[in-house]
């Protein structure tokens, strides 16, 4: 048996349809805690995926977040720790905020999940294993309901076919992302020889907001629209990222050129 935590969101949703081979039992954030109290067949559990969590980068209920974060991960963990259940969860890069592989968080929720992280470092030799992964840029086919919170790929992919036409900010061509396919994350997630620990999970190879509009207008035969940089962004706009992946060895990550071109 697996567990999943965060079954309902778009990466959870892709976990969902990877391991639907398997016997998965699903968490959501209304079970969470229920779920803590009344599951008792933990000596069946071969793996816990825990993706859960409050995403949104603007929320400012420090107790909200820290209840579903920080309070239920640890809670998990500690079940993990105690029936020696490998367990994989979700980091963030946003715990770099505008620096580069430097811990330099920017919000609560990026705030939350640096304590995690700070907590599974000093508890890391009480796992059977605990490999947590600090998710880059994911997009792909699910983010339909995120709204103004998908991936730049999938927003722009919308906005041409509700108009024809994107909008991209005046000096894109400066601004560098890395991007990853949500199957290439689900797939590295659960098949990978790391020991425990930490791990960015991107591509490694980020390209420009500027490039993939040109894709995205290419593929979806849609116009360019430049807008004005947005002045309450001056100053908290990431220039760059870009994921560590030397822990990972080879592997042949989907292009967002080859990821259009099957959409």
């Amino acid at each position: 048996m697996h567990i999943l935590t965060g079954c309902n969101g778009f990466i959870g949703r892709a976990f969902c349809e990877e391991l639907n081979y398997e016997k998965l039992y699903k968490i959501g954030s209304k079970n969470s805690f229920d779920f803590l109290d009344s599951f008792n067949d933990w000596d069946k559990v071969k793996l816990i995926i825990h993706q859960g969590a409050i995403t949104n980068t603007i929320e400012t209920n420090i107790e909200k977040i820290y209840k579903y974060n920080v309070d239920f991960s640890i809670k998990l963990f500690e079940k993990a720790i105690k029936y020696k259940i490998p367990i994989k969860y979700a980091s963030s890069a946003s715990v770099y905020g505008n620096q580069t592989n430097i811990i330099n968080p920017l919000n609560f929720y990026a705030i939350s999940k640096v304590i995690i992280d700070y907590w599974v470092t000093d508890h890391i030799d009480e796992f059977k294993l605990v490999q947590g992964f600090r998710y880059f840029n994911v997009y792909g086919n699910g983010e339909e309901n995120k709204g103004d919170k998908a991936s730049a790929i999938s927003k722009f992919i919308r906005q041409i076919r509700n108009t024809g036409n994107l909008n991209l900010f005046e000096g894109s061509e400066n601004f560098f992302r890395d991007f990853i396919f949500v199957k290439d994350v689900v797939k590295i997630v659960l098949n990978n020889n790391a020991e425990s620990g930490i791990f960015d999970l991107g591509t490694g190879l980020p390209i420009s907001f500027q490039e993939v509009a040109e894709l995205v207008a290419k593929k979806e035969k849609g116009k360019i629209n430049y807008i004005e940089f947005s002045s309450h962004l001056k100053g908290k706009y990431q220039d760059y990222t870009r994921a560590n992946m030397e822990w990972l060895g080879e592997y042949e990550f989907t292009t967002v050129d080859e990821y259009l071109n099957s959409y």
